[in-house]
């Protein structure tokens, strides 16, 4: 498995990826192609061969940044992939001066909520009714 940078080729496998993996609310292909119109942004991949098996997506601004999303094709689950994207993604902001990474979370999404947890991610606080078919969020911290 190889990281690297998200470049604008890519965004039609990752708009794929990102509907299999959020087939509820799914990133558009709008929204990857704006992610390179912010210098706050920055998009990282796991390829397997010439293959994308997983993306994530942070954004810093001073001392805080958000991760944006972080998904891992079905095949590749449970495998790592997640677990180097953040690595990496933590690494960025921690390089570009952030001291504390925020995300956000399905409560109902278990399989991420272990990764995080694994990560070195915390539960902060809940949002309620935050996404579209009413399913709240947890809001999740850590400390770089």
């Amino acid at each position: 498995m190889k990281l690297r940078e998200w470049k604008y080729k890519d965004i039609l496998r990752l708009s794929q990826l990102e509907e299999e993996c959020f087939p509820e609310e799914p990133w558009s292909y709008r929204m990857l192609v704006s992610s390179f119109e912010s210098d706050a942004f920055y998009g990282v991949l796991a390829e397997d061969g010439d293959e994308i098996i997983g993306y994530g997506g942070i954004t810093v601004a001073a001392d805080t940044a958000d991760i944006a999303n972080v998904a891992v094709t079905e095949a590749y689950r449970h495998s790592g992939v997640g677990s180097a994207l953040i690595e990496k993604i933590c690494k960025i902001a921690r390089d570009k001066g952030a001291e504390k990474v925020f995300l956000e979370v399905r409560v109902s999404n278990s399989a991420a909520l272990k990764l995080y947890l694994k990560c070195g991610f915390t539960g902060v606080y809940a949002r309620t009714r935050y996404y579209s078919n009413g399913e709240d969020c947890l809001v999740m911290a850590k400390k770089l």
